[in-house]
């Protein structure tokens, strides 16, 4: 499931002379996105893939006014390096996960921030757990 959420930046003065000074930040958000990946410290999650999830929310800068093709990020390309990035090769941690990703989601253009979280819904604890998660928030610069 994607998700777009708008906010407005406007000029400095009041009544900006030309639609290019001010830019709109929309928040494009891929939820629950799942994946078996082989991530983990214990031995046998070195070998044996189990079930995680990921969100990403991307904040991409583009000009104000209707959206175009040219300052857009098109879903399927992070859908496809999230998981590019889950599915290659062991990993230990969760935070490991999400820094890849965030790496990668700040080379595509107009991405300015991004939020990765990354869950482990099947963790093996002594008591009741919904999911084991790491969430972390980078910017470009």
């Amino acid at each position: 499931m994607a998700s777009v959420h708008s906010s407005k930046k406007t000029a400095q003065r009041e009544h900006a002379s030309a639609p290019s000074q001010t830019t709109d930040t929309d928040v494009v958000t891929l939820k629950a996105m799942r994946f078996h990946a082989r991530i983990g410290v214990l031995p046998h999650e070195a070998e044996i893939a189990q079930s995680i999830e990921v969100d990403a929310s991307l904040w991409v800068r583009r000009s104000s006014g209707r959206p175009t093709a040219n300052d857009i990020v098109d879903y399927r390309r992070v859908y496809d390096l999230v998981a590019d990035v889950v599915t290659r090769g062991h990993t230990s941690f969760l935070e490991e996960v999400g820094e890849r990703i965030a790496a990668r989601a700040l080379e595509l253009p107009l991405v300015d921030r991004v939020r990765i979280a990354v869950r482990k819904p099947n963790v093996a604890l002594p008591g009741p757990l919904a999911y084991a998660e790491v969430a972390l928030e980078r910017e470009r610069g």
